[in-house]
């Protein structure tokens, strides 16, 4: 039973999908397209606002100081030995999905759906945060011109709700304060929109804003270095580690947040018209162009003003890092305050546009495969874009933008990205042991183990730098998309078979014994359930056609879970 588990779909399978039941979408982007979308993705919220924490610190991490500029470079190899395995995987499968495709090919079904599962973190809880940081930096610009919205309408309700003044000035419905964030809601809507009428429309779209944002941060680094002389960002690069390797590996695991979105380059691959050539130069070259200037951003930004005065004018909350120091040296230019406003408006609106590009297509893929209702699996007649998801993905993220308070994500989003990069990196060496005759256009160099194996130990390390209530986070989210794969995606994956529709109810209620532990809803259960649950999973260990190292690893990382995840959980999360 645990083989049914582990049952994985040949990479003839996976390429065969999209020309089954008139799911292919249209292909119409080039390598210039494949790049400026991935640009566009990974320059965004990360660059304009926890540049200021990787550099300083918080509570939780010592910053880094001018090291900053090696955090970068340490964050950019680690993005790029994960960036070969994405190529070779994206050449050889050019099929949307992008880690959950490769992870189905290589580990199984489970595997695939966690990382799925997992992939929501990325793109849809990081574009809700992306679009909080929107609404507030758009709402700066509008008071800059003079217009001013009430703050019930620029305001997550939590927040508001707290705040008499805002409270009082909010429309109510039966005693409830009408407190939303307007601004939020409205650019996820208007991005959707967009969307929906093609990727190509999107593409140019995307387009526009890259260059548009790329000049700001060039503008960013010229107008710096004609306010600072050489020799004073010298002096105010000493000292160069403040804080020791232990800064400058903590700033890296933060400043990986800056990274994010070069993968989601992958997600479009069924819509790249020579994905063989195109999705590996889109890959190398977007990541490439954004480490570049991040290096330069750091570099001006670190030698604008000391590490210990960066501290004072920082605090813990500081929003608007780059503007910030601008204002120390230069506070009459308030245009350029202005200015470099606008441009983090522009790259944040990229973001938004690739993440919600990328979401619903890892939707599209699962649903095609079975563990998703069908509904997500439909293609637009004239289009040939995957509305349905485009539409309710566009809508879910919409409401918690108007609504929720993101305070923790970075981290969250963080791990669970970089829990994709290390098991994409694992696929590529089983992947060749499979399938060694497979024509792949491209191909990590140096053989199948070295770099994929670097690249996993390279982002285990950016994880291990992560606050621990990260990671009990990120278990408690994977359990719940454990019950969700029990209680629909198992039975009902294309690769079922009748014999093994008994195991969901035992992995429903392991996720649930799991999350009721980890609130504090058990006590003696807690401890007595898993026991019961390792009886049934033992029960067919000899039966399984999986290996039986992988059969004893799954048992012990369920009695990990269940005996120590559910007490981390619940000292962490518990209010």
């Amino acid at each position: 039973m645990l083989a049914a588990l582990f049952r994985s779909k040949s990479v003839d399978q996976i390429l065969a999908a999209p020309e089954e039941g008139g799911h292919a979408l249209r292909r119409s982007l080039g390598a210039w397209d494949v790049t400026l979308l991935g640009v566009g993705a990974i320059i965004g919220a990360g660059i304009f606002s926890t540049i200021g924490t990787a550099t300083a610190g918080d509570s939780a991490r010592p910053g880094a100081g001018p090291s900053l500029m090696l955090s970068f470079v340490i964050t950019a190899v680690a993005c790029g030995l994960t960036a070969l395995c994405y190529a070779e995987f994206a050449s050889t499968v050019p099929i949307s999905g992008s880690a959950y495709t490769y992870a189905y090919a290589t580990f199984g079904e489970l595997i695939a759906w966690i990382i799925g599962w997992d992939l929501i973190i990325e793109y849809a809880v990081g574009n809700v945060a992306v679009a909080i940081s929107w609404a507030g930096y758009f709402n700066t610009l509008l008071g800059s011109v003079g217009v001013h919205l009430p703050e019930w309408l620029t305001t997550d309700f939590r927040s508001g709700a707290g705040v008499a003044t805002i409270r009082d000035a909010a429309p109510h419905i039966y005693g409830v304060p009408i407190i939303f964030n307007a601004l939020a809601a409205a650019i996820v809507l208007a991005i959707t929109g967009v969307l929906v009428i093609g990727v190509r429309e999107s593409a140019s779209f995307n387009a526009v804003m890259v260059i548009f944002k790329i000049l700001i941060l060039l503008f960013f680094v010229a107008a710096a270095c004609s306010i600072v002389s050489p020799a004073k960002m010298a002096e105010n690069w000493q000292p160069f580690q403040p804080n020791g390797w232990k800064g400058t590996l903590s700033a890296a695991a933060v400043i990986f947040f800056a990274y994010i979105g070069f993968d989601a380059v992958s997600t479009v691959a069924e819509e790249t018209r020579r994905p063989a050539r195109d999705m590996p130069i889109g890959i190398f070259a977007s990541l490439g162009i954004c480490t570049v200037l991040y290096i330069l951003v750091a570099a001006v930004f670190t030698g604008l003003i000391p590490y210990e005065e960066l501290i004072k004018r920082m605090g813990n909350e500081q929003a608007e890092p780059l503007t910030m120091a601008l204002d120390h040296v230069a506070p009459q230019l308030t245009w350029v305050r202005t200015l470099v406003a606008l441009g983090s408006v522009v790259a944040m609106t990229a973001v938004l546009l690739v993440f919600q590009l990328g979401q619903p297509r890892i939707f599209f893929s699962m649903a095609r495969d079975g563990m998703l209702p069908p509904l997500f699996a439909r293609v637009h007649a004239r289009f040939r874009t995957p509305h349905v998801t485009t539409l309710i993905t566009g809508v879910l993220v919409a409401a918690f933008a108007a609504f929720a308070r993101i305070d923790e994500m970075v981290d969250l989003t963080n791990i669970g990205t970089l829990f994709a990069f290390v098991l994409v990196c694992l696929g590529i060496p089983i992947l060749r042991l499979r399938d060694p005759d497979r024509v792949r256009p491209f191909r990590v160099p140096l053989g199948a183990w070295l770099i994929p194996l670097l690249g996993a130990a390279s982002c285990v390390g950016l994880i291990v730098y992560l606050p621990p209530a990260s990671w009990w986070r990120f278990a408690a989210w994977l359990m719940i998309g454990l019950g969700v794969y029990a209680g629909y995606g198992f039975t009902r994956s294309r690769l079922n078979a009748a014999r093994d529709k008994m195991l969901p109810p035992v992995l429903l209620v392991s996720a649930m014994a799991f999350l009721a532990a980890a609130w504090g809803m058990l006590t003696l259960p807690h401890d007595a359930m898993p026991l019961v649950l390792l009886e049934r999973l033992a029960t067919d260990w000899r039966s399984a056609g999986a290996a039986p190292w992988l059969a004893l690893g799954g048992t012990v990382i369920g009695l990990l879970l269940f005996f120590i995840g559910g007490r981390g959980v619940r000292r962490d999360l518990r209010p």
